[in-house]
């Protein structure tokens, strides 16, 4: 990641975030995650997916977007993190 530009890190950050995002809690996984499943609208996807895409979770950790729901959920889960972290 050092050699890399800024422009391909900030890349590569919103490329793993989205990935991170796409790994919604699913139902049947809630034996395994210990997270309750999810049912997120397909458009309430693609639209985060979008903003993702477009820098709208550049301020936020990645650890927020794991096993979330929906992108404002995802954005809740780092505030309140950045909260924690600011005690």
């Amino acid at each position: 990641m050092d050699d890399l530009s800024e422009e391909d890190k900030l890349t590569v950050a919103r490329a793993r975030k989205t990935q991170k995002f796409l790994s919604q809690p699913f139902h049947m996984s809630e034996v395994f995650s210990g997270k309750p499943g999810k049912f997120v609208d397909l458009g309430d996807c693609i639209e985060g997916f979008g903003e993702l895409l477009a820098g709208g979770g550049d301020d936020y950790p990645e650890a927020c977007f794991y096993m979330t729901g929906s992108l404002k959920e995802a954005f809740e889960t780092g505030r309140k993190m950045a909260a924690e972290a600011a005690k």
